[in-house]
């Protein structure tokens, strides 16, 4: 799977820099293009002729070469490679990406890198384990890199404990299995649903929910992710999609969003409805604020919206998946499959507002997987870009598997 891919291979001044000898020439020899970025404290650990020798490019450690005066385009290798791997990364150059402190090339070319960006740790365990360390890796996982943990054993130090640097082939094999996983929607189109609809009372105000999106744009990148060319149909949120492989179409209303994914729907292959759509509009939208009176009360009549996912269902073609959800706050699971079976989906996720951690507004959730057939996944708590490749990996498991 590695066949033709640009690498960028990251390499710092930490002892197992001589681990990544061996990475660089494994990937070579299972045919990718490697440019290996050497920071100035990695060449006291192995030359830059080693590297060189082993991948056929001249190692770039420098803006520029001091004799010619040649500049190296950090932006150029942020949009050429098809990945950034970094191993070894020390505890120094994890603070400098997680805080955009670009003092060398290495960090200047991860900060304009479009890759995807691999990063292995490797220290002593004090410093793994020192919260500064825990929370920039933090910082780095939820900027959606993908970091590859370092294991436990004897250290430089020769301590025994987490932070070693992961073996050369396991990180091999991760980069292999990312690739491979990029390619399993290549050609589907998609189409998802995602964050609330705003249903206008008058110039003032409005109904609507408390739905943030993260889950839909977390379950559109990753779509893109493998490959899929992916319509993004959205109400009002706060976050913004910069993968080229989405296309995102802003609405306000529910009858916005209607016309939007019924305009997609036949094209598409997977349409993923995520979106927390109002059930219902006001019947006439004041043109004037509404001003208080001598009433108590005020009434508000009230008039049904379309129901997106019961016209997708029956629009439903033969190969098309469609995927629904479910928020509940009692009798969820026979709530959950009763919406499966009326609106004619292939899977219905269902997340309760009871279960902590799941619902509006969080970086988390906790979902069960109801399909058609009968079958059930459950799944712990986790962030809902891990939980958007739960959903992604039953769709493609059990609909599009070759």
């Amino acid at each position: 799977m590695l066949e033709g891919k640009k690498i960028i291979l990251g390499v710092t001044g930490g002892i197992a820099a001589y681990k990544t000898v061996i990475l660089a020439r494994l990937l070579v020899k299972a045919g990718a293009e490697v440019q290996v970025i050497m920071t100035p404290n990695a060449k006291e650990f192995i030359t830059p002729l080693t590297m060189s020798t082993i991948t056929s490019k001249p190692v770039i450690s420098e803006f520029f070469t001091a004799n010619t005066g040649e500049w190296h385009s950090h932006v150029d290798l942020g949009v050429w490679a098809d990945a950034m791997v970094i191993a070894p990364a020390t505890a120094s150059t994890i603070a400098k990406l997680a805080n955009g402190v670009a003092d060398n090339m290495l960090v200047t070319t991860y900060l304009s890198s479009k890759s995807p960006v691999f990063i292995a740790p490797a220290m002593d365990l004090d410093m793994m384990r020192h919260p500064t360390t825990i929370h920039n890796l933090e910082m780095l996982k939820s900027y959606g890199n993908h970091i590859i943990e370092p294991t436990s054993g004897e250290l430089a130090s020769h301590l025994v404990g987490k932070g070693r640097m992961e073996e050369p082939e396991n990180i091999f094999n991760v980069l292999s299995d990312f690739f491979e996983t990029t390619s399993q929607l290549e050609g589907k189109k998609v189409l998802i649903t995602a964050g609330p609809t705003v249903e206008s009372i008058d110039p003032v105000r409005f109904i609507s929910n408390h739905s943030s999106g993260k889950m839909g744009y977390a379950i559109a990148e990753e779509c893109a992710l493998r490959g899929a060319e992916v319509t993004l149909v959205s109400g009002p949120v706060s976050l913004s999609m910069t993968n080229s492989n989405v296309n995102l179409v802003k609405v306000n209303t529910a009858c916005e969003m209607y016309a939007k994914v019924m305009g997609h729907t036949d094209e598409s292959d997977l349409v993923v409805l995520c979106a927390a759509v109002a059930d219902y509009r006001a019947e006439q939208i004041s043109e004037r604020k509404i001003k208080r009176d001598a009433t108590d009360t005020l009434t508000i009549k009230l008039v049904e919206n379309p129901d997106i996912a019961k016209a997708v269902g029956e629009k439903k073609h033969s190969g098309q998946v469609v995927v629904g959800f479910a928020l509940e706050t009692d009798n969820e699971e026979e709530h959950a499959r009763e919406k499966l079976a009326k609106k004619n989906l292939d899977m219905i996720v269902l997340n309760s507002l009871n279960d902590k951690g799941a619902g509006f507004k969080t970086d988390t959730n906790k979902v069960t997987i109801l399909e058609r057939g009968g079958a059930v996944h459950n799944y712990e708590c986790k962030s809902k870009r891990l939980v958007a490749k739960d959903i992604i990996d039953v769709v493609v498991n059990n609909h599009f598997a070759k």
